[in-house]
């Protein structure tokens, strides 16, 4: 046994870097310290954007999944309606998501390192557009019961696409990208979840009462979705894994903004393409000698999978998901006085204009002060709207509270709690396991989003609406403390490094020309 964890420890390349060297020297002596590395040129970051803008529109349909009950729970309980809906149909309904999005997770741990990251978002979109589908489809029906089962099959295929998404696009985004640029384009996910949000949310606002056109206005959209996946190369990660070194070269090629055509030698793509190969190349040879059950006892691989379970676990019982998808029904508890789906469309604007500056707070405060931050506020937030309630003759005559600290909430949020867990799933697993290891996460933080979802009609009614408030907050201060001790900052890392994070239980603090604006963030150790 011991000879054969030696042997595999044999192919473990290290992170590849250009020569260690200290900061003055880096600028005093090497002319090409300032110059930009090679994926980080106009044309190379214009291409990279691109292709996650295109994986990322698929991501959008998916927040239209999750936020659709909130703008069409109002009229599926009008018993005036030919169709309604009574307590326990809506909430499942409304929770039904989740209760397949665990399904989504093992789906997308199976596919991701099997079919790659292109084609998982593309049965991804499929799975979502089938659902859309069958929730257009649905009315056609003159039985009562097949509608609603119908409807409850659409909604469950929507789940599986939500929990299919969390990461593949991410993952690709990893991947094709440096360091620095990393993060703006793993937050797309965010994003387009966010985008998709408020698109739906909009939809509710103009189109009161007719949700069938809502359904069909989601499901073109879905369509389009799909077709924007063929355009996007695959990954050259997972194309060297997978031996097509002909096809990863080319894909590389085209993510560091060179010609298709090669009529130069480019001595830092072919020292960037070797590195990936052998780093490609080892992540083959132990996945080749390892099981998923010896895999997983690994500290690289079962550390951050604890972490990202438990991160996400506190993700859904802080109530982020729950506001969501109850936006307008919460809205009308809260004492809100205006229009509650405005107030939804406000939410959604805000979740919106706070993830577009989310990359630049990331990359400024790091991973872990936003965390802690994030849910600190929201914590705050949730002790307010409960305050109204506790205390109706003094905090509750404030009309607008309820309205701020809705919002606030949704902003706070979008800072971390929202945002985080899903930026960080894309970063902490290694190469080899990325995909059944964030399919692991997954499945277990969307098994407490169904639970928390499906029971929050039953806590508000045995806890009342301030109480259930105040068990939020308590989450969420629990969750500052989660990140504070056992969330790593990620900023500034390569891929390997985290790895070796969770290998050593420490980063190896090293200065080099490509990554030295970055560390200068950061309190530097030069490595002896």
């Amino acid at each position: 046994m011991k000879g054969q964890q030696e042997a595999q420890e044999e192919h473990l390349v290290p992170p590849y870097k250009p020569t260690v060297i200290s900061k003055d020297v880096a600028k005093a002596e090497d002319p090409l310290a300032k110059d930009k590395p090679l994926g980080e040129s106009k044309l190379a970051v214009l291409r990279q954007e691109l292709m996650v803008f295109l994986g990322n529109s698929g991501v959008l349909g998916s927040g239209m999944v999750v936020s659709m009950p909130a703008v069409t729970l109002n009229q599926l309980h009008d018993e005036t309606q030919p169709f309604w809906l009574n307590k326990d149909e809506s909430s499942w309904f409304a929770s039904i998501q989740n209760m397949a999005c665990p399904l989504g997770g093992l789906l997308v741990s199976y596919f991701l390192d099997r079919i790659g990251r292109k084609y998982t978002i593309l049965l991804t979109n499929l799975i979502g557009l089938i659902g859309w589908i069958l929730l257009v489809t649905s009315f056609m029906h003159e039985d009562r019961d097949m509608i609603y089962y119908q409807m409850l099959l659409g909604r469950a295929f929507g789940g599986i696409m939500i929990g299919m998404f969390v990461s593949p696009v991410g993952v690709y985004s990893a991947e094709i990208s440096l360091p620095r640029i990393r993060g703006r384009l793993i937050l797309g996910t965010s994003l387009g979840l966010a985008s998709g949000i408020l698109l739906m949310y909009c939809l509710g606002y103009f189109i009161r009462h007719n949700i069938v056109l809502i359904f069909g206005i989601s499901c073109g959209y879905q369509l389009m979705a799909t077709l924007l996946v063929f355009p996007m190369p695959e990954s050259p990660s997972w194309l060297l894994t997978k031996g097509r070194e002909e096809r990863a070269r080319t894909s590389l090629r085209y993510f560091r903004g060179l010609p298709k055509k090669e009529v130069d030698y480019v001595p830092e793509f072919e020292a960037e393409l070797s590195h990936m190969k052998e780093v490609a190349d080892a992540s083959m040879s132990t996945a080749a000698s390892e099981s998923l059950s010896q895999m997983i006892h690994r500290p690289e691989v079962y550390k951050p999978v604890l972490m990202m379970t438990t991160f996400f676990g506190f993700q859904q019982a802080c109530g982020v998901v729950v506001i969501i998808v109850y936006a307008v029904q919460i809205a009308q508890q809260a004492g809100v006085t205006i229009d509650p789906v405005l107030v939804a469309v406000m939410l959604g604007v805000a979740r919106i204009v706070t993830t577009f500056f989310m990359s630049g707070i990331f990359e400024k405060w790091g991973r872990k002060p936003s965390g802690i931050f994030s849910a600190t506020g929201m914590g705050f937030c949730m002790l307010l709207l409960a305050a109204g309630s506790w205390f109706p003759e003094s905090v509750g005559v404030i009309h607008w509270l309820p309205v701020l600290c809705i919002v606030a909430h949704i902003v706070f949020s979008t800072m971390g709690m929202l945002t985080l867990p899903f930026f960080m799933i894309s970063e902490v697993f290694p190469q080899r396991a990325r995909g059944s290891a964030s399919g692991i996460a997954i499945f277990f933080g969307m098994i407490l989003a169904f639970v928390m979802l499906k029971i929050y009609p039953n806590m508000e009614a045995a806890l009342g609406t301030a109480n259930l408030f105040a068990f939020y907050a308590g989450i969420s201060f629990l969750a500052a403390a989660f990140i504070g001790v056992f969330v790593p900052e990620t900023r500034g890392r390569t891929l390997e490094e985290l790895e070796e994070r969770w290998q050593t239980g420490k980063f190896s603090r090293r200065l080099t020309v490509n990554n030295l604006k970055d560390v200068e963030l950061h309190e530097v150790f030069l490595k002896k």
